[in-house]
């Protein structure tokens, strides 16, 4: 496997304006460092624990995003060194990171996580709780925390028209909160996050300008390592 050409084969397919999270999560760090070596630097990981690990053992220079869900107990632990959390799904979490963020001190980027899959599984708020916390007095207080945008994950099918439908209102509520709550130092909506390897193209045509990609870099993981 030829991690940095499976790299440029997929930077060559994107748009410009699309930003490429490589997702690295349970891909040996000698298989990340081979994406680094071909001028990669933006790094997707689900767990903290995981992230935590590699960062210690990589280059300081790896933006480094976390993906999946985050416990407000784990937040500690990747302050100091997190480029971009793409799952805040409470204010309660986005208070804790303030809280962290504000003894480093730094002020940390991050999404606001929606809904938009099928399945009830899947974290994330809905329209009106996303509108709760960006209009809530503590959100407006925060002096380290930004939200940069949104995130969201289609629902895991092979259905593409319904995956278009959940990108498509996942941009229209995008845009709605932007004409909603003006830009301040807090809320800055540059990046909707969204689309991962089986449904990044439809992603990119529905609006999305950050993909979450990991098994057409890295192959497919193996969990059992």
């Amino acid at each position: 496997m030829d991690v940095a050409e499976n790299l440029k084969s997929l930077q060559s397919e994107l748009p410009d304006h699309v930003q490429l999270v490589a997702v690295s999560k349970v891909h040996p760090v000698d298989h990340i460092m081979q994406a680094y070596h071909a001028g990669h630097r933006d790094f997707g990981e689900n767990k903290v624990q995981e992230m935590t690990t590699k960062a210690e053992k990589m280059p300081d220079d790896i933006r480094w995003h976390l993906i999946g869900h985050l416990q407000r107990n784990k937040v500690k632990y990747i302050v100091d060194f997190v480029h971009l959390i793409h799952s805040v799904d409470s204010v309660k979490l986005l208070k804790e990171i303030e809280k962290r963020a504000s003894k480093v001190p730094r002020v940390i980027d991050v999404l606001l996580q929606v809904h938009i899959a099928g399945e009830e599984s899947k974290f994330g708020l809905d329209e009106a709780e996303c509108a709760e916390v960006l209009s809530s007095e503590a959100f407006g207080n925060m002096q380290h925390v930004r939200v940069r945008g949104l995130m969201g994950m289609a629902t895991f099918t092979d259905d593409q028209e319904q995956v278009k439908r959940e990108f498509n209102s996942l941009k229209a509520l995008y845009e709605r909160l932007k004409e909603r709550f003006p830009a301040n130092d807090r809320w800055q909506p540059e990046v909707l996050s969204m689309g991962m390897s089986g449904d990044y193209q439809l992603a990119i045509e529905a609006g999305s300008n950050m993909v979450r990609v990991g098994s057409k870099i890295f192959g497919e993981r193996n969990y059992d390592q």
